[in-house]
């Protein structure tokens, strides 16, 4: 008896902490070069694959402007909704394979994602490699 629920204690630890450290939910964006917070970003993931939509716009001039520079699919879409980084899928401790749109220039790089510590990602877009690149920050939004 007092061995099943030892297991199931360690069993319900483990699963919490697993599930604890996910990159899905809502994320406070941070500029890397002013460092000012921009707004917040939802990461779900959908058949194993994983996205990123604005879901707020912290400067109100810019909540109901449109991404007027960017190309194909999401040429003149507001920027509230707008998904910014797709097709990631978890490697290891990483996320890769997808991109990032930068709504302020409406271009595609390359991405990946690191999950620092539980409510700290690490978003890094680039061209070809990733020396070549900038880094952004994002803290999780605390409900």
């Amino acid at each position: 008896m007092l061995k099943g629920a030892l297991f199931t204690i360690v069993f319900v630890l483990l699963t919490l902490t697993l599930s604890a450290q996910s990159i899905l939910g809502k994320w406070k964006t941070i500029d890397d070069i002013t460092g000012k917070e921009k707004g917040v970003v939802e990461i779900y993931e959908r058949d194993g694959v994983y996205f990123a939509r604005i879901c707020e716009i912290f400067e109100p001039e810019h909540r109901y402007k449109k991404c007027s520079r960017c190309c194909c699919e999401e040429k003149d879409k507001p920027l509230m909704g707008l998904v910014i980084i797709k097709d990631m899928k978890k490697d290891d401790e990483e996320y890769n394979g997808g991109e990032v749109l930068d709504p302020k220039n409406g271009k595609y790089y390359d991405c990946f994602i690191k999950l620092v510590n539980n409510d700290k990602l690490k978003i890094r877009g680039y061209i070809g490699v990733p020396i070549l690149g900038r880094t952004q920050y994002w803290y999780r939004v605390k409900k």
